[in-house]
């Protein structure tokens, strides 16, 4: 083991997003963990990163597992060392359609891996970055998290949360030197936006959102991967540490000190005249 390379853990990392940032901070000089249920998948991402000289180990996990995923941070910590970033990349958008017709299992499944997921990962390596005083963690969220979206009410929820919880981890552990961001990657072409523009089940359930992605994908409208790639990179540096739990964007750096004390980049609702009790 090389102590003097960092050490990142990358959720998802058997495809899409997940194996995209585990190459780049591979060839970047990190020691590399990637997860995701599907042991092919992630072995596959394992053969390319050591195909391309990097260090990289892989455990096939479930997300929504807590112990799974205290085991896997424990076996990352022994073989690797101190996890320095923890990317939860993992997340799926198969619970499409009316929230009154959709199967209540499926719709709380995508929550459980999108929310649940980010969450007990971060949990899990939470408390040796606290002890060690230092870390980051970058959550994958979305546009979806920020809108109210027809069909879309499993992913857009799990999002929203995603984001908030971002900012909760962010508030928590600032002092602890543990940085915690929620990106937008945008709309990149992975398996997951292939399956909601080509699946049959999503053009019956969510007809506006196939037709979307295919105009999206057809017109070039797309979002390239490498525009996320270089952000985490860069986040994984500590560039962008001083907006922590608020905004992600190389431009708003300068502004730094300003966008926290007036969180503008910071999810709120609209506070009503206080004649009432709200939640």
């Amino acid at each position: 083991m090389n102590p003097g390379k960092p050490v990142a853990l990358i959720t998802g990392g058997g495809r899409g997003l997940g194996r995209a940032f585990a190459q780049a901070l591979a060839q970047a000089g990190s020691r590399v963990a990637i997860t995701a249920r599907s042991a092919q998948q992630i072995n596959e991402s394992a053969q390319l990163i050591e195909q391309a000289g990097g260090r990289v180990m892989a455990v096939a996990a479930d997300v929504t597992d807590r112990h799974a995923i205290e085991q896997l941070v424990a076996k990352v910590e022994e073989q690797l060392g101190s996890i320095d970033l923890l990317i939860n990349a993992a997340g799926t958008l198969q619970a499409l359609g009316p929230a009154a017709k959709i199967d209540p299992d499926e719709w709380w499944r995508e929550v459980e891996i999108n929310l649940r997921g980010t969450y007990l990962c971060a949990r899990a390596v939470l408390p040796r970055m606290i002890a060690r005083g230092r870390g980051r963690i970058i959550n994958v969220a979305s546009a979806a998290g920020i809108q109210a979206l027809d069909t879309v009410s499993a992913y857009g929820i799990s999002k929203t949360a995603v984001i908030r919880l971002s900012e909760c981890l962010a508030n928590e552990n600032h002092e602890h030197g543990i940085s915690v961001f929620a990106i937008n990657p945008g709309t990149v072409r992975t398996s997951m936006s292939d399956y909601a523009a080509e699946s049959a089940e999503v053009g019956r359930r969510a007809p506006w959102v196939q037709a979307w992605f295919r105009q999206l994908f057809e017109t070039g409208q797309d979002t390239p991967i490498e525009h996320s790639v270089r952000l985490v990179l860069e986040l994984a540096t500590g560039k962008f540490d001083a907006l922590s739990g608020e905004d992600d964007l190389p431009e708003l750096v300068k502004r730094a000190d300003d966008i926290r004390q007036n969180h503008w980049y910071t999810l709120r609702l609209s506070e009503p005249p206080k004649t009432s009790s709200n939640l």
